[in-house]
């Protein structure tokens, strides 16, 4: 399960890979005989072979459509957009901590997100469509009133301009406890999507992704995904060294 936010030759922000970087990624996991699948899928077990990689996508940035998907079709992969509904269509900038101090200068453009019939469009193509929220907040530190509200009224957003039904969850910043992990389950969310430190063991909700971000070249690259770092980092003895 890998995480990836924005694709673009020029944004130098952490959250943004560049379309060679993202391109020799993918052909490195495809030359060792991965296929690509949905988020859905991979969790489920739905997808065929033994080697299978999910690629998703936080915020829906138009720049995913525009640069990520040709090099997905390349390989006949799908992928999966997480989407906060606030912001699709609207034609703006995003904007949320850990994003605005790119609004006001020369990147500005990089953070605006896809419209509806784009995501359709990739919907219609095989891609997976989840909720990414209404206003992309941090769940553990809202009100269970506007929890329940941006769960429960993104999916059915979702579901509703995409015409397709929403299972699918991914926590903004990767931000979850056992409240707000319970709240999605509630809302019907079958999926969840987490972005921790340490791999814990899968469960429906607070399903680990690996993040890759603009400082991972192809050394840090195939750290991040090779099996035995993973099995490190699923153990107590990595949470202990990145305190």
């Amino acid at each position: 399960m890998l995480c990836y936010h924005a694709v673009s030759p020029r944004f130098p922000a952490a959250l943004s890979v560049t379309p060679d970087r993202f391109r020799a990624q993918l052909r490195r996991l495809a030359d060792r005989g991965f296929v690509g699948a949905t988020f859905a899928a991979a969790a489920r077990g739905e997808a065929p072979g033994r080697r299978i990689v999910a690629v998703t996508f936080d915020d829906a940035y138009r720049s995913v459509l525009a640069l990520g998907r040709p090099i997905l079709d390349e390989l006949g992969w799908p992928a999966t957009v997480f989407a906060p509904t606030d912001h699709v269509g609207s034609e703006r900038p995003m904007r949320w901590p850990g994003i605005e101090q790119w609004h006001g200068g020369p990147h500005e453009d990089e953070l605006v997100p896809m419209s509806w019939d784009e995501l359709r469009e990739l919907a219609g193509a095989g891609w997976e469509i989840g909720s990414h929220t209404c206003s992309h907040p941090r769940l553990t530190e809202v009100s269970d009133e506007r929890l329940a509200d941006e769960l429960e009224r993104s999916r059915a957003i979702v579901a509703d301009r995409v015409g397709r039904p929403c299972d699918t969850l991914a926590y903004p910043y990767g931000d979850v406890d056992e409240r707000v992990e319970a709240a999605a389950g509630r809302a019907g969310y079958a999926l969840a999507a987490t972005l921790p430190k340490r791999l814990a063991r899968p469960r429906s909700t607070a399903w680990p992704r690996v993040g890759i971000y603009h400082g991972d070249d192809a050394r840090r690259f195939a750290l991040k995904v090779s099996p035995i770092v993973r099995r490190i980092r699923s153990t107590r003895l990595w949470e202990n060294a990145i305190r």
